[in-house]
């Protein structure tokens, strides 16, 4: 016979334990963007240039690496990079 016991202290029920976060939506205007770069210098996990015009990024970070890929939209000089959080407006 099992005895109910009492749950330890700070552990959080399996039935409400917090979920992931979805994963963040990016998407980079290929038609403005001029291959310089500055992405690839703030977020080499997420922006990789390879030639000299073809560039490759992650379409789909976790939410975690927000601030990182928020910096590589930020650095864009003509502001190719978008940035959006599901249910949320593009930035």
């Amino acid at each position: 016979m099992l005895q109910d016991r009492p749950e330890p202290a700070g552990s959080v029920p399996t039935d409400e334990s917090p979920r992931a976060a979805p994963p963040l939506r990016v998407s980079v205007d290929l038609n403005r963007c001029q291959a310089y770069a500055q992405c690839c210098y703030a977020a080499p996990g997420h922006f990789v240039l390879q030639g000299r015009e073809a560039l490759y990024y992650d379409p789909a970070p976790s939410a975690a690496d927000r601030l990182v890929v928020e910096r590589a939209r930020i650095a864009c000089p003509v502001q190719a990079i978008h940035v959006e959080s599901p249910g949320t407006d593009r930035r």
